[in-house]
């Protein structure tokens, strides 16, 4: 080290050295906040790109996605259809009916409504009414539904309930679910970040310097993901932009940690600012690298679903781990490097002439968690792997399995209420029907098929010469609309194909209809394909649980290989694979307890367990790695056992501190009331805890120093002449010296 500070002062004494080391880092924070600067607005804009509605989420070849893709063809509108519902106590009175029919059809005044509003129809029992009212899809659906609840409700007679729901109705109230995105989660995770940074540090310059890194991150991703949505090569949803939040704010934040525990080790053992940042940028760089990649990496083989959702994920969050890796490893240096060491003021890191490199405070939690692990190696990893194995035991009991649209939303719906209403009184299906395409030559044919099915209560065909744009179907063929005499419509023909409505007698998301689509596509094959809302649950459902079974072991194959080229060797990654996955399984296993019994939700979507495996094991490695390559650096100067201890504790503080930032952040996507984000907050937050207090603290390191040297096989460190000279061949591991993590040299 002396030799390297003699080098780095004799270039300050360099004028263009000396020029080369003020210039850079002005310029890299004038690049940061110039691109920052430009993608700040951003976040008030996303909205103009993001999509929630129910084709961003289509499986891209499912027969449900084939049939979305045709309803234009046979209709000139691109509407998505509200229900409304009126339901009151008592039988709903002419007076009533009346003004609840002067309300609808004045709703053709809002804008985004289009023609073609139907008449109310009342119920059976005379206590409820319904119409169905075209919202354009391209427009500001959440505005246009509320506007239109607004207005029903408004005119509405007293003792009248009035909801609005439908597909309109819904994706309104997901739109809605997730409006706080770019405002209340971005405030709740900042504000958890930074109340962490400085309980941490007990610093007020150095959480600033670390929130900006992950803050400019953010913007600049958001910058360049927004364009790459505006000009459609990527898909941004709202749960893609909740996680793009989360994932940057967290990752810059995890690599910033690294670099500034880094820095100011080299502040105490060099006097120049400049050289302790080249050291400390050198050494931060091959572990921050390998653990973005390895997250990209795995977040890259989401590009293989066959979910447009899972697919644009992929992609978004991948560019948003490129810009936290590259401001950690440029704006934060060119921070601490322009702050010195007043960055950690008031707990300043002062020069020590005789201060040992690395030097390890034997007094530190880590430092003692180490003397334990290497006193009782074996008895330390058996204890962990059997509280882990029994966490996992309740993986079994997590349904994702798939939860009914209704459920989607946290808490009050309109739209929910609306659904319940809609089934207590008329066919539960209503508003959201099946959807069957089939050449012309089979319309009876297939009418027929639907008409016999108990979960079929009507079927018409679209017919343009109709004045409601559709007709009804019976056994004995098209029905007149018209008075009697009236003579049939012809049904709309589009390359010798027609479209046939099939309204469900159970609702849309049930289980039961469900059961009656399957039954409908397994009765019309090869003679039709069924699409629609509930057609759509079932493909998505089924392509997730395909998903999840390419990508989760592809995926570990990726992060396997990384990690072995990182490490140069087979056993330590296969061990960290191993235990990352154990992990994985218990986290899964609490989860499904704390869903089913303490939160009681109604199950989850199939694609939760394949995200909280890419985003656990993806940055589950991140720790192992943080740890591994540290071990392995002390490895290579103390020997494999001892290097396993130092190892521990230099990194154990600023691993802890990554994680509990980490978990904090994802732990903030529960602020927004949708159940997908919840389930994926408490399965990530948990699990990366479970990583950073269990798995990395204690299993991982036991489980080192119990295999030894070993564990770099077949790198050289495995072998003998390849060990540091204090390592031994042989060691009673059950009772191996707990001092051998050395106390720092004293002046």
């Amino acid at each position: 080290m002396s030799t390297s500070v003699t080098t780095a002062s004799t270039r300050e004494r360099r004028p263009g050295t000396r020029v080369i080391r003020v210039v850079l880092p002005a310029l890299l924070i004038l690049i940061w906040f110039a691109a920052a600067g430009v993608g700040g607005p951003y976040f008030g804009k996303v909205d103009e790109v993001s999509s929630n509605d129910q084709t961003s989420f289509l499986p891209a070849s499912a027969d449900a996605t084939k049939v979305q893709n045709r309803l234009g063809e046979f209709t000139s509108s691109d509407a998505l259809p509200a229900v409304a519902v009126m339901t009151a106590d008592q039988r709903l009175t002419s007076q009533q009916l009346t003004a609840l029919s002067d309300a609808v059809k004045g709703l053709t005044d809002v804008t985004g409504v289009q023609q073609g509003v139907s008449p109310v129809i009342p119920a059976k029992d005379g206590r409820a009414a319904e119409a169905f009212i075209p919202i354009t899809s391209s427009g500001e659906i959440a505005v246009i539904v509320q506007e239109v609840r607004d207005r029903l409700v408004a005119a509405a007679p007293a003792g009248v309930t009035v909801n609005v729901t439908g597909p309109a109705g819904f994706t309104a109230d997901l739109v809605g679910a997730f409006a706080g995105i770019d405002g209340v989660l971005l405030l709740v995770a900042l504000a958890a970040v930074l109340v962490i940074l400085v309980v941490v540090y007990r610093s007020l310059l150095l959480p600033v310097a670390v929130l900006a890194t992950s803050l400019f991150a953010l913007c600049v991703a958001l910058l360049v993901v927004w364009w790459l949505a505006k000009v459609g090569v990527l898909t941004l949803t709202g749960q893609t932009q909740g996680i793009l939040f989360i994932l940057v704010i967290g990752a810059a934040t995890d690599y910033s940690l690294l670099y500034t525990s880094r820095y100011r080790e080299e502040l105490r053992s060099n006097p120049d600012k400049g050289a302790a940042t080249l050291v400390a940028w050198r050494s931060a760089v091959e572990p921050i690298v390998a653990s973005g990649g390895t997250v990209i990496a795995g977040l890259l083989c989401l590009l293989l679903s066959d979910l447009n959702s899972n697919k644009s994920l992929g992609p978004v969050a991948a560019l948003g781990i490129v810009f936290a890796m590259l401001a950690a490893l440029t704006l934060l240096p060119a921070l601490l490097f322009a702050f010195g060491r007043a960055a950690y003021w008031p707990r300043r890191p002062v020069y020590e002439v005789a201060h040992q490199h690395n030097a390890i405070d034997p007094r530190g939690l880590y430092a003692r968690v180490g003397r334990l692990v290497a006193r009782r190696p074996r008895t330390v990893w058996i204890t962990c792997v059997v509280l882990l194995l029994a966490g996992a035991a309740s993986i079994t009991g997590l349904r994702a399995d798939g939860v009914p649209q209704s459920d989607l939303v946290i808490g009050a719906s309109d739209a929910r209420d609306g659904q319940r209403a809609l089934a207590e009184h008329f066919p539960a299906g209503s508003g959201s029907p099946a959807s069957v395409i089939v050449a012309e030559s089979d319309l009876q044919r297939a009418a027929d098929v639907l008409l016999a099915n108990d979960g079929v209560d009507a079927v018409t065909v679209t017919s343009a010469d109709s004045p409601s744009g559709s007709a009804p179907v019976t056994t004995a063929g098209i029905g007149a609309v018209g008075p009697p005499g009236t003579p049939a419509p012809e049904p709309t023909v589009v390359n010798g194909d027609v479209l046939l409505q099939a309204t469900l007698t159970a609702a849309a998301d049930s289980a039961a209809a469900e059961r009656t689509v399957r039954s409908l596509r397994s009765d019309l094959a090869g003679v039709g394909l069924v699409g629609g809302e509930t057609a759509t649950a079932i493909d998505t459902n089924d392509t997730s649980i395909r998903d999840r079974t390419l990508i989760i072991p592809l995926t570990l194959a990726v992060i396997l290989l990384i990690l072995m080229l990182l490490l140069r060797a087979v056993v330590a990654p296969v061990l960290l694979i191993a235990t990352t996955v154990l992990s994985f399984a218990t986290a899964l296993g609490v989860s499904a307890l704390v869903f089913n019994e303490v939160l009681r939700l109604p199950g989850a979507d199939p694609s939760v367990p394949l995200f909280g495996f890419v985003f656990l094991v993806a940055l589950g490695i991140d720790y192992n790695i943080f740890l591994m390559t540290r071990v392995r650096e002390e490895s290579a100067r103390h020997g494999t056992r001892p290097g396993i201890l130092r190892g521990l504790a230099v990194t154990g503080g600023v691993i802890t501190s990554a994680g509990v930032v980490l978990a904090a952040t994802f732990a903030a996507l529960a602020v927004i009331p949708v159940l997908f984000l919840l389930q994926i907050a408490f399965i990530v937050a948990f699990g990366v805890l479970l990583d950073t207090f269990v798995v990395r603290t204690l299993l991982v390191p036991a489980l080192t120093y119990q295999i030894g040297p070993a564990i770099w096989w077949p790198g050289r460190l495995s072998r003998p002449a390849g060990r540091h000279a204090a390592e031994p061949v042989e060691a009673d591991h059950e009772h191996a010296d707990a001092d051998t993590v050395p106390a720092p040299a004293r002046q």
